[in-house]
C-alpha cells in the first residue's frame, strides 16, 4: 500500500520531516528518489545523500530565495524537476518519492497544480510520494492521503538570529 503525503505550513520541520522519511527507508534498503525545488547544492542534507546508496537526489533550483522574482531559469529548472518526477514515480524503481519545496512551485506559477494532481495519479504500486513546501494548494490537500501543517508557535528567528548551518541548511 502506497500513499501520498503533504507537509506544509510556515513552520520549521517540513524538508526535515520528509528527510526522515528517507533516512527511514534508506535503513531499510528502499530505493529513494529526492527531487528539490529552489534548493542548492550547499545545503546539508545535499551533502548527507552522497553518502546513501539507495538515494537518488537532484536538484532543480539554484541558491536563489523562493521570494525571488520568477525567471526562466526557474521555469526550466521547474519543468526538468517534474519530467525527473513523472519519470521516477510512474517508475517501480523507487518505492518512496519526495519532491521537496514542490508546493512552493505551484504556488509561484511555476508548475500548474494539474501536473501535480496527474503526478500522483501515475505513481506505481509501489511507491510513496511526499511532496513539501509551503502553501499547498487546496486541490493536492483534498487529493493527499496525510496532509500535516508545520505551524510556527516560537522561533529563534523572530529574534534576528539567521540560518545556522547543519541546523537550518
Amino acid at each position: 500500500m502506497n500513499f501520498f503525503q503533504i507537509y506544509t505550513g510556515s513552520g520549521k520541520g517540513k524538508t526535515t520531516a520528509a528527510f526522515g522519511l528517507a533516512l527511514r527507508a534508506a535503513g531499510r534498503g528502499q530505493r529513494v528518489f529526492i527531487g528539490q525545488f529552489f534548493k542548492h547544492e550547499y545545503s546539508g542534507e545535499a551533502l548527507s545523500l552522497k553518502l546513501l546508496p539507495t538515494v537518488t537526489h537532484e536538484l532543480f533550483g539554484s541558491p536563489r530565495s523562493v521570494y525571488d522574482p520568477v525567471i526562466d531559469r526557474d521555469k526550466a529548472a521547474a519543468r526538468t524537476g517534474m519530467e525527473r518526477a513523472r519519470t521516477a514515480v510512474a517508475s517501480s524503481s523507487f518505492n518512496l518519492v519526495i519532491l521537496d519545496e514542490l508546493n512552493v512551485a505551484v504556488a509561484r506559477g511555476l508548475v500548474p497544480v494539474e501536473d501535480v494532481l496527474e503526478l500522483a495519479a501515475l505513481r506505481s504500486m509501489t511507491c510513496e510520494l511526499v511532496i513539501t513546501g509551503r502553501d499547498a494548494h487546496p486541490r493536492l490537500i483534498e487529493a493527499a492521503d496525510l496532509v500535516t501543517e508545520m505551524k510556527p508557535l516560537k522561533h529563534y528567528i523572530d529574534k534576528g538570529i539567521a540560518a545556522r548551518e547543519g541546523i537550518e541548511y
